[in-house]
C-alpha cells in the first residue's frame, strides 16, 4: 500500500516527469491516487438539442461543423459554428493551436461540453471541452470525474491512473466495527468507489453534497488520522526529558508586591497550570491564549521568575523588533529592581552591544534574554536555559521554534498568542499542545467604541483628533504602507504624517515605521509613551505589544485592506486607561464583499474569540494559521466548522483506538499519511 508510484508500464509520457507532476499534487504513493478525490463531475450522460439546452450550467451538445474561421477582432480567436437541426451554436476559443483547425473542418461531427451564454452574435460556448465523434456514438454511462491537477497532467491520464489503483488496491475496512458502528458510517470501500465511479443514477448535485455519507466517512477518517498523529506527538513529547523547575517563590512574591495591580483570577489559574507543568520532568508545550489586553506579559514574567528562582535562565522571543523591545522595556522595568539581569538581543544591534549580550547570556549573568529571531542564531549559547517563551507564536515557523528549543537540555516551552484560536482549530491543529486561556480582562478596562467612516469624511476625523488631544489624550493614526504604491494608491504613513502636521499644526506629531532604525523607533515610541507626542502616525508595526494608557483614539486608514486579526490587535492599543476610547475605521469605497464581511464583524464584535471564529469562517484554516509559515498541514476534505461533530468523534475515539487496537491505529495512519511525520508537529 505504501509502495512508491511505479510508472514504468505507463505509456509515452516520460515517467520521471509524470512522477514529478503527481508529487506536486501530494501523490507520492500508489494509495495516494485512491485518496485523490474528484473536484467536481462532468455530465456527459445526456445530450441536449441545441435549441433546448439551458443557460448557466454545463451541458453536452452535438452538431455538425458548418463554418469555422480565425478572427482578429476584437482579438485573435477561433470561431466554430455547429448545428444539429434544432439550432446553431458558436464555439469560441481565445487560446487555440493551429492543429485544432483540422478537428473543426466543415462537416465534422463535434460534441461540446460547456455553458451556453448569449453572445453578440447569438448563443455561444467559450472554450468548451470538445471531441470529434461519429453520429450515434454512445454517451457516457455515468458522470465523469474531474480531478485536481497541474499543468501538463491531463484528466484522461489522471483518470487512468486512479482507476488502475482502484482495481489493484485493497480497500479493506481497517477500523474495528465496535469503534465505527455507533457512528453509522458508510464502509470505506463503498465511499471511495461511489466518489470515483458514481453509478449512472447519481447526479453531480448529489455527489457534491458535503453531508453525503461517502464524504462523511472520508472526512471522519481524515480527522481520525490527524487526531491519532497528534496523540502520538503528545505521547512522544512526554517521553522527553526536561529540567524539573521548582522555585522558592521569593522573587515572585517581591514582584507581585511591587505591582500597582492585582492579578485576575484567570491569570492566577493559568499560572498554576504553567507551574504544575514545569515541575514535571517532561517538556512543557503549553499554548497561552488571551485576548488583547488580557495581561499575558505579566504571566510570562512570573513564569520566567519561576525558572530563575530554580537556577535556570529564561528566554522570550517575539516576531518583530518593536514588539520584542516593548517586552524588554517592560520586563526589565519589573525584574531589574529585583537584581535580575535582563539582556536584549536583536539583529540590529551593533557588534559590540551584540557581543556583550552574547557574553551575558553564555556566562549566566543574564537570567532573562529578550529578543527577536536573533535568539536562535548559532552564536547564541545559553548557560542553563530552562524556559523558552514565544510570543505571537503563529508568526514563527516550526523550524525557528525548534531552534530555540535546542538552546537548552530540552527547555519547557510556553507559546503565547493574542490572536485567539477558535475551539475547532485548537481541537484539530493544536491537539498536541496543552492550552491555557486568560478569559478575563483586568478591571478598569473601558469598552472601545468602533466607528466606520468613509474616507471622504476624513476632515471630520481630523477634527475629532484635535478634540481628543485638547482633552489631554493621545492618538494613534495607522497607515498600511510606508511609501507610495502605484498599484494600491494607498495613503502612506510618510504623506499622512506631513498632512496631519499641516492639519494639526499645534499638535506634536511623531512617525514610526518598520524601515526606521531600531534606535529611532525606540526614541519615538518612548516619547509617545512619556506623553511628549500627541499623535503617533505609524504603520502596523504597533499592532501588538504597545501599551500607552493615555491613548484613547485609534484611527486606521484603509481598514478594508486589513485582516480581522490585525484590526482587532490595532484596536486593542486603546482602551487601556480610564478615558472613553474610540477606534475609527476609515475605508475607501467601493468595498468588496470580503471587505464588507470583515468590517461588519469588527464593527459588531469586541470579543477576540468570536472575531477569530468568524475570521476562520471567512478565510478558512489555511490563511488563518498561515500554514506555509507555520509548517502545519491542511485538511483536504474536512471543514472544521461544518464537521465539528465528526471532529469531536475523532478526538474522542483516537485514544481508544491507540489503547485497544494499536495495530488498527497504525494501519489507519499508514493508509492516510504519505509518512506519519506529515501530520506530526514539533
Amino acid at each position: 500500500m505504501n509502495a512508491p508510484i511505479d510508472l514504468a508500464n505507463q505509456p509515452p509520457a516520460a515517467p520521471a516527469a509524470l512522477v514529478k507532476k503527481l508529487e506536486k499534487l501530494g501523490i507520492r504513493r500508489r494509495f495516494d491516487l485512491v485518496l485523490h478525490l474528484p473536484l467536481r463531475y462532468e455530465d456527459e450522460t445526456h445530450l441536449y438539442p441545441i435549441a433546448d439546452a439551458p443557460y448557466g450550467q454545463p451541458v453536452l451538445v452535438e452538431g455538425t461543423v458548418t463554418a469555422h474561421e480565425v478572427a482578429y477582432k476584437p482579438r485573435k480567436q477561433l470561431r466554430v459554428q455547429i448545428e444539429d437541426g434544432s439550432g446553431t451554436l458558436m464555439l469560441r476559443f481565445i487560446h487555440f493551436y493551429p492543429s485544432q483547425l483540422k478537428q473543426f473542418a466543415e462537416g465534422s461531427r463535434i460534441r461540446a461540453l460547456g455553458e451556453i451564454r448569449r453572445g453578440f452574435a447569438g448563443d455561444e460556448m467559450v472554450h468548451p471541452k470538445t471531441r470529434e465523434v461519429r453520429e450515434g456514438a454512445p454517451l457516457a454511462e455515468s458522470l465523469t470525474p474531474v480531478y485536481p491537477t497541474v499543468n501538463g497532467l491531463t484528466q484522461p491520464v489522471l483518470r487512468k491512473l486512479v482507476h488502475a489503483e482502484l482495481k489493484s488496491q485493497r480497500l479493506d475496512e481497517l477500523l474495528p466495527e465496535a469503534l465505527v458502528s455507533p457512528l453509522a458510517l458508510q464502509p470505506f470501500a463503498d465511499a471511495i468507489r461511489l466518489l470515483h465511479q458514481p453509478p449512472p443514477e447519481w447526479s453531480a448535485q448529489q455527489l457534491s453534497d458535503p453531508q453525503l455519507p461517502a464524504w462523511q466517512r472520508l472526512k471522519f477518517d481524515e480527522l481520525l488520522a490527524q487526531q491519532l498523529s497528534m496523540r502520538l506527538a503528545y505521547r512522544a513529547r512526554r517521553l522527553g526529558h526536561a529540567p524539573r523547575i521548582v522555585g522558592d517563590g521569593s522573587l515572585t512574591s517581591r514582584l507581585l508586591a511591587s505591582l500597582p495591580f492585582q492579578l485576575t483570577g484567570a491569570q492566577r489559574k493559568v499560572l498554576d497550570e504553567i507551574r504544575a507543568d514545569i515541575r514535571e520532568t517532561h517538556p512543557m508545550h503549553r499554548l497561552l491564549q488571551g485576548d488583547v489586553g488580557s495581561g499575558k506579559t505579566i504571566v510570562a514574567a512570573l513564569s520566567a521568575l519561576g525558572a530563575i528562582e530554580a537556577g535556570y535562565q529564561a528566554a522570550l522571543m517575539a516576531p518583530t523588533e518593536i514588539l520584542a523591545e516593548q517586552h524588554y522595556l517592560k520586563l526589565a522595568g519589573w525584574l531589574e529592581p529585583l537584581g535580575i539581569g535582563v539582556s536584549w538581543l536583536s539583529g540590529s544591534l551593533r557588534k559590540k552591544a551584540k557581543q556583550q549580550a552574547l557574553d551575558e547570556i553564555a556566562s549566566g549573568q543574564c537570567r532573562l534574554a529578550v529578543g527577536t529571531h536573533a535568539l536562535f542564531q548559532d552564536d547564541v549559547a545559553f548557560q542553563k536555559l530552562g524556559l523558552a517563551i514565544v510570543d505571537e507564536q503563529h508568526r514563527f515557523g516550526v523550524g525557528q521554534r525548534l531552534a530555540l528549543q535546542g538552546k537548552g537540555e530540552e527547555p519547557h516551552q510556553l507559546m503565547m498568542s493574542a490572536t485567539p484560536i477558535p475551539r475547532t482549530l485548537a481541537m484539530s491543529f493544536y491537539a498536541d499542545l496543552d492550552v491555557s486561556v486568560i478569559d478575563e480582562l483586568p478591571p478598569g478596562r473601558t469598552p472601545i467604541v468602533t466607528k466606520l467612516i468613509a474616507s471622504p469624511r476624513r476632515a471630520e476625523v481630523v477634527h475629532f483628533v484635535e478634540k481628543t488631544c485638547a482633552e489631554g489624550n493621545q492618538v494613534y493614526w495607522v497607515c498600511p504602507l510606508i511609501e507610495e504604491s502605484e498599484a494600491l494608491q494607498l495613503q502612506t504613513a510618510v504623506d499622512c504624517h506631513q498632512q496631519l502636521g499641516q492639519d494639526l499644526s499645534l499638535r506634536r506629531i511623531g512617525l514610526v515605521h518598520g524601515r526606521m532604525k531600531a534606535a529611532e523607533k525606540a526614541e519615538v515610541m518612548a516619547a509617545f509613551a512619556a506623553g511628549q507626542l500627541d499623535v503617533l502616525v505609524a504603520t502596523t508595526v504597533i499592532e501588538v505589544g504597545v501599551d500607552v494608557p493615555n491613548a484613547s483614539l485609534m484611527v486606521i486608514e484603509h481598514a478594508e485592506r486589513m485582516g480581522l486579526a490585525q484590526l482587532h490587535q490595532l484596536r486593542g492599543r486603546v482602551g487601556r486607561g480610564s478615558a472613553r476610547s474610540v477606534c475609527v475605521l476609515l475605508f475607501e469605497n467601493p468595498l468588496s464583499d470580503l471587505a464588507k464581511a470583515r468590517l461588519k464583524v469588527i464593527y459588531e464584535n469586541t470579543d477576540g474569540f468570536e472575531i477569530a471564529r468568524q475570521d476562520l469562517q471567512i478565510r478558512g484554516p489555511g490563511e488563518f494559521l498561515g500554514a506555509r509559515q507555520s509548517g502545519l498541514p491542511m485538511l483536504r476534505f474536512a471543514d472544521l466548522e461544518q464537521d465539528q461533530a465528526l471532529l469531536e468523534a475523532a478526538r474522542d475515539l483516537a485514544p481508544i483506538l491507540l489503547e485497544r487496537w494499536p495495530q488498527a491505529a497504525e494501519a489507519h495512519l499508514e493508509r492516510w499519511l504519505a509518512g506519519k511525520e506529515q501530520f506530526l508537529k514539533a
